[in-house]
């Protein structure tokens, strides 16, 4: 059962929905005013048996783990029109984070690692992540929903919740993959970061450019079995939020029907959030990075609804519980990267979701 309500009415139900404790979703595509929500009608925890199956999918980035899905048909959805941005405090949360200069020396030891590996010509590129822990004195999270809503609109942004798995949100600004009625697929190539200072005529490093171009080329080799008519435009520079990327977008069109799970497994995990090789540097990750990316990096959304699947890669998010947020962020390594550089960067992207909270 699909129903349409106004916008103060949507956040009415989707707290009741919140209060009851059954498994949820809240999002809202990129450059879309609809918002969209989809409950279980138990607190039955679903795995995906098959890339056949309908509902919404949240996937780990361990490819290997079990990726939990909201049935189709066992779930409740309703809708709404975003007419214009949230009235919402500007305020940010009092926190206390976990910054210290371990943590720093621990990152930066793990990142020149990774640089030491890439020189021994092993891969050409790994992207390492870490987690921060923040302690806020509040935590509204249909607050912090409303305030990604406005800040982020051309990302997908989500609240995702299961009483047996936590609650995580985000604003990802990354097409894993979209396919419609016609086969027609889309998704994109995006690596490559610097703070927006007010313009999009910037000059890329060629450290990112080669970041870039290693994206690119890898989902072009790996889509050209099961697709033709590939087409791509780019690299051009795009804003998310208040950070540039550089951005090529691909399209083609899918061989037949029943190859969406071949065509998900091959992307997944992609050189923009694991690196190249994709088994390398996969197991140069697990092996390193010390900590579980959990669903950081995974994908998450629609699969197979109303003839259609659009799923996103899982990045700008957070876990959070009670009044914690774990932060998840992280940048591409390559034999032209500088640790102390690559520090940085994760601290200014972790800011920038700090503003949200």
């Amino acid at each position: 059962m699909s129903l349409s309500s106004n916008i103060d009415t949507f956040f009415e139900k989707i707290n009741d929905v919140y209060n009851t404790s059954v498994p949820f979703v809240v999002f809202r595509k990129p450059n879309d005013t609809k918002i969209t929500a989809l409950y279980q009608n138990s607190s039955a925890l679903y795995l995906l048996k098959s890339f056949e199956e309908s509902g919404f999918i949240f996937s780990p980035f361990n490819k290997n783990e079990s990726k939990i899905l909201l049935p189709s048909n066992n779930c409740n959805k309703f809708s709404a029109v975003i007419e214009k941005d949230f009235n919402v405090s500007k305020i940010v949360s009092e926190f206390k984070f976990d910054e210290n200069l371990e943590a720093k020396n621990q990152h930066m030891s793990i990142v020149q690692d990774a640089i030491d590996f890439i020189h021994t010509n092993q891969a050409k590129k790994i992207v390492l992540s870490r987690g921060e822990k923040v302690s806020c004195n509040e935590i509204e999270v249909f607050n912090v929903l409303k305030k990604m809503l406005n800040s982020y609109k051309n990302a997908f942004v989500y609240l995702w919740f299961h009483p047996k798995v936590g609650l995580w949100m985000g604003a990802t600004p990354e097409r894993l993959i979209s396919i419609d009625k016609q086969l027609n697929l889309k998704t994109m190539a995006l690596a490559g970061t610097q703070k927006f200072n007010g313009t999009l005529e910037v000059k890329w490093e060629e450290k990112e450019l080669l970041e870039q171009q290693y994206v690119t080329d890898y989902i072009l080799e790996n889509i050209k079995d099961n697709t033709y008519k590939i087409e791509t435009k780019g690299p051009y520079t795009t804003k998310a939020g208040s950070l540039l990327h550089l951005l090529t977008d691909i399209s083609a069109t899918l061989k037949a029907p029943n190859l969406l799970g071949n065509l998900i497994n091959a992307l997944h995990p992609t050189p923009a959030i694991c690196g190249i090789p994709q088994n390398i540097a996969t197991e140069f990750i697990l092996k390193n990075e010390n900590y579980n990316r959990a669903f950081y990096s995974g994908y998450l959304g629609e699969l197979n609804i109303n003839d259609a699947t659009n799923l996103f890669v899982n990045l700008r998010c957070m876990q959070i519980k009670e009044n914690k947020a774990n932060l998840y962020i992280g940048g591409g390594i390559t034999n032209k990267s500088i640790a102390e550089n690559e520090w940085d960067e994760t601290v200014a992207k972790a800011e920038i979701m700090k503003q949200v909270l």
